[in-house]
């Protein structure tokens, strides 16, 4: 394995993982050129490490001189444990209190049912669209492109990507794609509220009404 000749601790994101062999590779913060890591190189070698997750570590050189990252620990384990469990708890709470505000919009009459019912569908083929992805990234197979993902978010199905990411522990950790996602859920956010609004409500009948008659 590693020689143990090391610089300060880094931080990168795993960004494969072989599950049946047992290592991977992480892309530091601060470059662009992945690194080599072994699951005998993790501090607790009991959790399988997974794709996306942020890890510590330190960088040193194998025996042929290739670097490799050595006494990894995960982000969150240890004293963080308890308080990101307590974290992911708020973007699963945001997701169920927007359905929740949809559908009583739907029930006064503020809102098309048509409305209530894509933002569910949406937001169970963005779910499960993640878990692909996820599914995907462990096996080494093709990987959904982040573009999409984030069209899904967009259309209306963010309520489900919040869910997918904190549930199945993907894609919640890497910030590039996390600001694209905000920005994307807000964009959604901004057009539901102009539906209520004079000219909105006015648009989206005309919508409906065109729909019909097509």
């Amino acid at each position: 394995m590693a020689n143990r000749r090391f610089e300060m601790r880094k931080r990168g994101t795993i960004t494969s993982w072989n599950k049946d062999k047992g290592y991977g590779f992480i892309l530091p913060n601060s470059g662009s050129k992945q690194i080599f890591v072994h699951i005998k190189d993790f501090s607790n070698r009991h959790r399988q490490p997974e794709v996306e997750q942020l890890v510590n570590y330190s960088e040193s050189v194998d025996r042929q001189g290739r670097p490799c990252a050595i006494n990894a620990t995960r982000v969150g384990d240890g004293t963080e444990k308890i308080g990101s469990k307590k974290a992911a708890k708020l973007p699963i709470t945001i997701a169920i209190l927007f359905l929740g505000v949809v559908a009583a919009s739907v029930f006064v009459g503020d809102l098309p049912i048509y409305i209530f019912i894509a933002y569910i569908a949406l937001s169970i083929i963005t779910y499960f669209t993640y878990a692909f992805d996820k599914s995907a990234a462990q096996k080494g197979a093709w990987r959904t492109q982040e573009s999409t993902l984030h069209l899904f978010s967009m259309a209306g199905g963010w309520p489900g990507a919040l869910i997918a990411q904190q549930i199945l522990r993907h894609k919640n950790q890497k910030e590039s794609f996390r600001f694209v996602f905000w920005v994307t859920s807000a964009l959604n956010l901004f057009v539901l509220i102009w539906l209520f609004s004079a000219n909105g409500s006015k648009f989206l009948k005309s919508l409906l009404q065109n729909i019909s008659l097509g």
